[in-house]
């Protein structure tokens, strides 16, 4: 019984270790090592698609049920994927110069409100919005080197996305083509990781193939929305 409540708070440690990883994030991001910032943003995804698998592996929820769990996972999320990427996007001064602070703060606000939907996670696994990959967004934005103004228009789009209420896939847990979009998915980590590792000057082909499954993912999520019967 030790034992296993020894590893149930292993796990939750694991799963706030995030938090030091995005504070990490942010002082690279501070001074300016934003291909280190990267690394960092890919280890807190590394280990947010896993800290879940393992909660429930050693059944958390049963070994430690005065803890919130899920309320540490939304914290370290807020930051990972929300106040590291919008630090991410003003130090990397990829946003319009005289509109860089407010459209910045959309996705802080816009993300406080879809972290709080009491169905921000649907009973049926899905997102509720768009959720808040601020990272991989501030990601495409610094590799690709766009223009200011569509940098802001695509933050200003996607701040409005999280209001609507559009199902998008929680990949670890979808309950339709699961296995496909995992292992799709793996395969865009891999080339992501690959274009870190590339800059400042990794090929363009290489960044506009990869945005071939988050186009997938995307459009799979509304067919999927869009094709349920309606209640």
């Amino acid at each position: 019984m030790a034992g296993s409540i020894l590893l149930a708070w292993l796990v939750h440690f694991y799963t706030a270790f995030g938090a030091v990883v995005a504070f990490a994030a942010i002082i690279r991001i501070e001074q300016k090592s934003f291909q280190d910032a990267l690394w960092l943003m890919s280890l807190a995804v590394v280990i947010d698609a896993t800290d879940g698998t393992l909660a429930r592996a050693v059944r958390v929820k049963e070994k430690v049920p005065w803890f919130d769990g899920d309320r540490l996972e939304d914290i370290v999320d807020y930051a990972n994927y929300v106040i590291v990427p919008c630090l991410f996007l003003w130090y990397a001064d990829l946003l319009p110069r005289q509109d860089a602070l407010w459209i910045a703060a959309l996705p802080l606000l816009a993300s406080a409100y879809g972290f709080c939907q009491k169905e921000a996670k649907t009973a049926d696994h899905f997102f509720l919005g768009f959720p808040s990959y601020w990272n991989i967004v501030a990601f495409y934005l610094y590799a690709l080197q766009a223009p200011r103004w569509v940098n802001g228009f695509s933050i200003i789009i996607l701040s409005i996305l999280v209001f609507v209420p559009i199902k998008y896939i929680y990949p670890s847990r979808s309950p339709r083509h699961r296995a496909l979009t995992n292992s799709l998915g793996a395969f865009w980590a891999i080339s992501v990781l690959f274009i870190i590792y590339l800059l400042p000057e990794p090929p363009r082909y290489l960044i506009f193939a990869s945005l071939a499954f988050p186009a997938y993912y995307t459009l799979l999520s509304v067919w999927l929305e869009f094709r349920q019967p309606a209640p």
